[in-house]
Parts: structure tokens; sequence; C-alpha cells
């Protein structure tokens, strides 16, 4: 994850993945020819990304909490309504830091990488319904 470059146009970007209610990710190739994701909501400063699955984690956090806002969190803070979700999203959010894959999760937390993996499809999985049943209530 890093911050933005700003020297990249909208139109060097295409849409990844799209999602309701103005939330999507978007792809793009830097001048130096890596592959980087941006995750973009309305009323969201926008975060980037290495790779799709950290972005799309990331997404399906930002819809297990009914979206959030890390603006003035500071560099190491959780957004408060993520540490409110719960362990599962705690854990889904961390994995998506710097710095941070299972077996570090795992480590901190004391559990057993294969439960760090559940935590975060158990957000994956909710994240999918709630979409499903936004979509179902006309969101788009």
């Amino acid at each position: 994850m890093t911050q933005t470059d700003n020297s990249k146009t909208v139109t060097d970007m295409e849409t990844y993945r799209q999602y309701i209610l103005g939330v999507r990710i978007v792809e793009w190739t830097t001048t130096g020819g890596e592959v980087r994701y941006r995750f973009e909501a309305p009323d969201h400063q926008g975060i980037e990304f290495d790779d799709p699955e950290t972005a799309t984690l990331y997404a399906d956090v930002y819809f297990d909490v009914n979206g959030f806002q890390e603006a003035g969190t500071g560099e190491r803070g959780v957004p408060p309504t993520v540490i409110q979700a719960g362990r599962d999203t705690l854990v889904a959010y961390f994995l998506t830091q710097d710095g941070v894959d299972v077996h570090w999760a795992a480590s901190f937390y004391g559990e057993k990488p294969e439960k760090i993996e559940r935590y975060a499809s158990r957000v994956r999985k909710r994240s999918k319904k709630i979409r499903e049943g936004a979509k179902e209530q006309g969101h788009a």
C-alpha cells in the first residue's frame, strides 16, 4: 500500500472491479512497468495496493463495516468502525497493510495461519452477501 502518484491521470487507469454504490478498484501500469491497484469509494481518500487480492480484501472490509474513512487515523491507526466490527474484520484489515501477511497476523494473535485465513474468508463471504442484498434492494 502506498500513496498515490499524482502524475497519473484517470485516463491511465482502467476499472479492475466495479462494486455497488460507486465503489471500484482501478488498475494501471506505472511508467516503470509495475501494475498497481487503487481502491476508490465516495467520501474515501482512496488507497493503492501492489496486488488485486489485497485490494479486493480491502473492499470486502469496507463493505463489511458499511464503509470507513482512514483520514485522521494517523500513519498506523485503525478506523474505529473496523476495530468495533470484531476480530475477523480487524484481522482482514491488518492483512491489507504493508508488511502484514498471514504469518505475521497468526503470530500477533497467537493463532495458526489457517485460522487467520478463515477470518479473512468470513469477511469476504459477509461482504459478498451484503453487496448481493443491496443489489436486491435496488442499490447499484
